[in-house]
């Protein structure tokens, strides 16, 4: 358990999450999260929507029916989630 869980408690959305700012250079799909993560296909794409929808995740259509995520470096608050979860990591190491 890291120092999120241990604060916000272990939502899938809390996982969905923290897998995409744990690879923040890749483009991946909702299966692909699904495998890393242990959550199923449905649930992974429930939470992901309002990530999408809060610009903390970038959704990039391949075709008609697959798409691609990303964690959206280009946002502020993204970047502030992601340094709030790396300085809370190492005060809880």
């Amino acid at each position: 358990m890291d120092a999120l869980e241990k604060i916000f408690g272990k939502t899938a959305q809390m996982i969905v999450l923290k897998n995409l700012m744990d690879h923040p250079d890749d483009f991946t799909y909702l299966s692909g999260i699904a495998e890393d993560t242990g959550l199923s296909h449905s649930s992974v794409a429930r939470v992901i929507a309002p990530l999408v929808d809060a610009n903390l995740v970038t959704e990039k259509p391949l075709g008609k029916q697959i798409r691609t995520f990303r964690i959206n470096l280009e946002n502020n608050a993204t970047i502030f989630v992601m340094d709030f979860y790396k300085k809370l990591n190492e005060m809880f190491e």
